[in-house]
């Protein structure tokens, strides 16, 4: 094992990863960025600096703006170590991982977990079945190697991402079967109230409708309002069936994309034992910080998704206003105040929309929350909707009790794509806030190791 020390250890290449580095390189500081893929970017800007002009095209402006930011990092000194599987992060600020089949550690006077979001578990009727995917993972596989469907396809929940991914599709040529959209006109209702301060992000909503445009002109079917989905089919996804206008509708499907929003991939945090508190707003759990991003008295902050949805702009914005932070902690930089607040009115109006959002794509209950015992909830122990109601009637309080009665949460994702919904379905079973239920209990390994990465 090599052991190296930095002023201070990334986790994470994307917005806010690649950001504070700069920040940091530029106020002084010796930093290590670690992240599970080869090249910077995160899963923003996957493969920014290598992806061919056609795709990068195809993917979109907002896309092709992270290369002035890969661009940078990469011009900024800081030590880049792609393919770095973390595994554990120590409250000390110890950092272990595995990188080119060997465990190694480097040590960091401060740690910045920039790890960003993922996707929101969508626990419906057959969602584990060959054939369903997110369209997060859809966008990766298009990012990463230029992957597009063959056959047509049908995209279902809410969010900009699926827009955003239908727009893309749309333009490679892709055929989109439906758009099946969860959002209800009450939430349209709701978010107005927000109007005011979406209008002041207003490339933003312009973004947005240039995505409706193209997806009316194209001719796509789109059905708003739609709820109780549900993917058919027995041994693969044969088609998705809902209701919209009090009507239930199938539409034949191989391949079907859900999303219903990212949350923030909070597994660093909880390890480390930060506190967490639950956002009712974003329905997810975020970790208690400072302003800058502190967990509490450690030596450890959190910027960007990881810390609470906000997008890549305001990603970027609060990696390097920790990074000012973390050089102000360690006595270096000079005027970094005036840079602080300049950098705090761009937060301001790179989140103006952001409120708005959160309302208009609020998750159907029932999407995260499955109605019907037969759902699988945990993917990896095969453990249903109906068994953690059983737990209740037993007495389990919490995810962790969860653990104990029926492994639920002790599979290869260490509870990644079941956590909320434990959470959620526990606190509705015992008629409590998911507050008071909790989530579980993260220790390490955080990824998945082998023995043989410690040999030397």
């Amino acid at each position: 094992m090599s052991d190296v020390s930095a002023d201070l250890v990334i986790i994470g290449c994307g917005p806010a990863g690649m950001s504070a580095a700069c920040e940091a390189r530029a106020l002084g500081l010796s930093v290590v960025v670690l992240d599970e893929q080869n090249e910077a970017g995160g899963q923003i800007y996957r493969r920014i600096s290598t992806a061919p002009a056609p795709l990068k095209e195809l993917l979109g402006a907002d896309y092709a703006a992270g290369q002035r930011l890969a661009t940078a990092f990469g011009d900024s000194g800081a030590r880049h170590v792609g393919g770095a599987a973390v595994w554990n992060v120590s409250p000390a600020g110890v950092v272990d991982y595995v990188a080119q089949g060997r465990a190694q550690k480097v040590s960091g006077q401060f740690v910045l977990l920039a790890s960003g979001a993922m996707e929101r578990p969508f626990p419906i009727k057959g969602w584990t079945l060959p054939g369903v995917m997110g369209a997060g993972a859809g966008q990766i596989m298009l990012k990463g190697a230029g992957t597009l469907p063959r056959d047509p396809v049908v995209l279902a929940g809410c969010g900009p991402l699926l827009y955003l991914l239908a727009w893309q599709y749309l333009r490679a040529g892709v055929k989109i079967r439906a758009l099946v959209d969860t959002t209800s006109w009450a939430a349209h209702l709701r978010a107005l109230r927000h109007g005011a301060a979406a209008i002041r992000g207003w490339r933003d909503l312009r973004k947005g409708l240039e995505l409706l445009s193209l997806i009316r002109r194209e001719g796509v079917q789109v059905y708003r309002g739609a709820s109780g989905l549900a993917i058919e089919g027995a041994e693969r996804a044969e088609g998705l069936l809902f209701r919209h206008r009090k009507e239930m509708v199938r539409v034949p499907a191989s391949l079907i994309l859900l999303h219903q929003g990212v949350v923030p991939n909070a597994q660093l945090s909880w390890s480390v034992g930060a506190k967490h508190e639950w956002n009712a707003e974003q329905l997810c759990w975020q970790p208690l910080t400072d302003a800058a991003g502190r967990l509490g008295d450690l030596p450890i902050y959190v910027a960007g998704d990881s810390r609470a949805i906000v997008g890549a702009k305001a990603s970027a914005i609060q990696g390097r206003l920790a990074a000012l932070a973390i050089a102000g902690q360690l006595g270096q930089g000079a005027d970094t105040e005036q840079r602080a607040r300049q950098l705090q009115g761009e937060m301001a109006q790179a989140t103006h929309i952001r409120p708005f959002l959160d309302v208009l794509y609020r998750p159907l209950d029932e999407h995260r929350i499955p109605p019907a015992d037969d759902v699988l909830v945990c993917r990896c122990e095969e453990v249903t909707a109906g068994q953690i109601r059983h737990y209740v009637a037993l007495g389990c309080q919490g995810p962790n009790q969860a653990k104990a009665f029926g492994r639920c949460g002790m599979g290869p994702c260490q509870g990644r794509l079941c956590g909320l919904t434990v959470t959620e379905l526990i606190a509705q079973a015992r008629a409590v806030e998911p507050s008071q239920v909790g989530y579980y209990r993260i220790r390490p390994p955080i990824k998945p190791v082998l023995l043989g990465d410690f040999t030397e």
